[in-house]
């Protein structure tokens, strides 16, 4: 066991974020408070501060696709990506701005809603083949569909079509089912976890939210940083 010493001054978040070259990466970003909890009044945003803030805009626009839930999509208020202080540079050769991918069996999704309406980067929905054939008509009209699995959704079939388009620099936002399901598929490369110095307690959601995982990803710490009270830890998977 040993001391963590903060370096002195700043360091380079986008040297420290930058994708691993020549692979498909799946990176998810969630926040926590001291004893787990992944919201606070039902939203993640309630457990942050302006470096998390920061943090979150910047791998956004590290990313090629944002994977979201519906739910969270609901809950949060999600609008499309926007063009951020601090992308000089990181989105050179590609699109102004990645497109959302949002997970959605029941497609109850408010197509005309900004997030679909107002994306410079067609918004993608993941969706299944047994889905509601109206909304999945309503769907295709406002958005790219891809259809992955049946009753439930492919993730790793969502993900190689993600990847065959370009889109091979993943980042997953949840929300805490969403994520679930992609540790429960193998698919989980990354953890950037923001530790929140609050202490909620009650029951709530923590950062993963399903069945117990039969293989648990073993995860090793890759950096940990701090701002104030807060730790921002990133941790990549053993292969």
């Amino acid at each position: 066991m040993r001391t963590l010493s903060p370096e002195p001054g700043e360091v380079d978040l986008v040297e420290r974020y930058a994708y691993p070259p020549g692979v498909t990466w799946m990176r998810a970003n969630m926040v926590a408070s001291l004893d787990g909890a992944a919201q606070r009044d039902e939203r993640s945003g309630g457990l942050g501060n302006a470096a998390d803030r920061h943090l979150f805009l910047l791998l956004r626009g590290l990313a090629d696709v944002v994977v979201i839930g519906a739910g969270t999509v609901r809950a949060e208020g999600y609008g499309p990506v926007r063009p951020s202080e601090g992308w000089d540079g990181v989105r050179e050769g590609r699109p102004p701005v990645p497109p959302l991918a949002i997970v959605s069996r029941s497609l109850d999704l408010d197509f005309d809603a900004p997030v679909f309406t107002e994306a410079q980067v067609p918004t993608i929905v993941l969706a299944t083949a047994t889905a509601d054939p109206v909304r999945l008509k309503a769907a295709r009209e406002h958005a790219d569909v891809i259809i992955a699995g049946r009753d439930s959704l492919d993730f790793p079939a969502a993900v190689r079509e993600l990847a065959t388009r370009g889109h091979r620099r993943l980042l997953c936002e949840g929300g805490p089912t969403v994520l679930g399901q992609v540790v429960a598929a193998g698919l989980l490369d990354e953890l950037c976890l923001t530790l929140s110095p609050m202490m909620l307690g009650g029951n709530p959601t923590r950062i993963l939210n399903g069945p117990p995982v039969d293989v648990p990803p073993d995860m090793a710490l890759a950096h940990a940083l701090q701002d104030k009270e807060f730790l921002f830890l990133r941790y990549t998977r053993n292969r």
